[in-house]
């Protein structure tokens, strides 16, 4: 009898043991929830540098940013790693961290890339981006394909990443030109996309061909219908895929983190720039939720920012939405973006562009961080 109420006791007593310890472990794991999602959530702004700019100009405008409650900066310095490395000294000073801005395929006045028409992409209509630019005279397009265009590309990435004190690589244009334009768009080029059209539909180059013929046994060239040929299709997001996973291996053995603009969800990258970003090697994607090249009302921006974490989903990959300063019609807008973008999933949020921040923006994104 007395082992029995013995028994019963330590039973109790494990129960409440057991209780106090569930108690405690949720307590904390409530507070590293909570610390973890105010310690993520960042704010930055893409900006493009001046050489010319002095320094005391570029401090100004650091403390500007981070004032006004921006924590990052990214920062296109045309690839010029001594530029950066001159730059990253003056933002960190204020307090922001720094990430190498690049425009990937898209090498608009690329003086070594201009020494070889080669290595351009080349329409189905069979006209180079050498010397026939679709939309506009800046689409100069590298084939990611070809071993010497992507390896250029890659040379690039490697002297960013070589510099001292940058977060990351932050690749842009990293796809395909646009086979379909956002549809506010399509009036400025007097354009309807109803279909795919030729002389938008890249890339039809020789390595393109040859490598895409030795993989399927066929010639892409001769499809009945390229729009609806899978493989077609997948051979060109693969390339891109491939192009970012060797960047992903660059940056990381200089011990930075690789992330990138990219367009606003996955299947919408697919359908109209050939880019599945959700199945790259990458840390970080800065969706660009532009929700006024596209028609749509600002709640788009939590719809967008919804169905990239969803699809992201399992990943590590974080997803920071990017948000078009020009398109809000008022800082309520603003702030009700921002509130979206974190609400639906988002670590962070980014402005385009650092000129077009008003300071009433600034004021309204300092205000709104710091409620959050």
């Amino acid at each position: 009898m007395v082992k029995l109420l013995r028994t019963n006791k330590l039973q109790k007593l494990s129960k409440v043991l057991v209780l106090v310890l569930s108690l405690s472990l949720f307590s904390c794991g409530q507070k590293e929830n909570k610390d973890q999602q105010n310690g993520k959530f960042t704010f930055g702004v893409w900006t493009t540098a001046d050489a010319k700019k002095s320094d005391a100009d570029y401090s100004k405008e650091f403390k500007k940013y981070k004032d006004g409650g921006i924590d990052e900066v990214l920062i296109n310095t045309q690839t010029d790693p001594k530029l950066l490395a001159r730059l990253v000294p003056l933002a960190k000073k204020e307090g922001l961290k720094v990430h190498a801005w690049i425009m990937a395929m898209n090498r608009p006045n690329d003086s070594i890339a201009l020494q070889h028409p080669d290595w351009y992409q080349v329409s189905k209509e069979g006209k180079s981006c050498f010397d026939n630019r679709p939309y506009v005279d800046y689409y100069q397009w590298l084939c990611p394909t070809k071993e010497e265009s992507r390896n250029h590309v890659l040379g690039l990435v490697d002297g960013l990443a070589k510099v001292e004190g940058i977060e990351s690589v932050h690749l842009d244009y990293i796809r395909f030109p646009d086979i379909f334009l956002p549809i506010s768009l399509l009036p400025k080029y007097n354009l309807v996309q109803d279909v795919e059209l030729p002389q938008f539909d890249f890339c039809y180059c020789d390595a393109c061909v040859s490598k895409f013929e030795k993989e399927h046994h066929k010639n892409p060239k001769n499809s009945h219908n390229t729009s609806i040929d899978m493989e077609w299709k997948n051979f060109r997001l693969n390339a891109v895929k491939a192009v970012v996973d060797d960047a992903y291996k660059i940056a990381h053995k200089h011990n930075k983190k690789l992330t990138a603009a990219v367009f606003p969800y996955p299947e919408m990258a697919d359908h109209m720039v050939r880019q599945r970003w959700d199945k790259w090697n990458i840390d970080e994607v800065y969706p660009m939720i532009y929700h006024s090249f596209y028609d749509e009302e600002i709640d788009w921006v939590g719809y967008a920012t919804k169905q990239g974490v969803a699809d992201l989903e399992g990943k590590p990959t974080k997803v920071n939405t990017g948000i078009y300063i020009p398109g809000l019609k008022s800082d309520a807008e603003l702030k009700e973006a921002i509130l979206l973008a974190k609400k639906n999933g988002a670590t962070g949020v980014s402005f385009f562009d650092g000129n077009a921040l008003s300071d009433s923006n600034l004021k309204t994104i300092a205000t709104v961080k710091a409620a959050l």
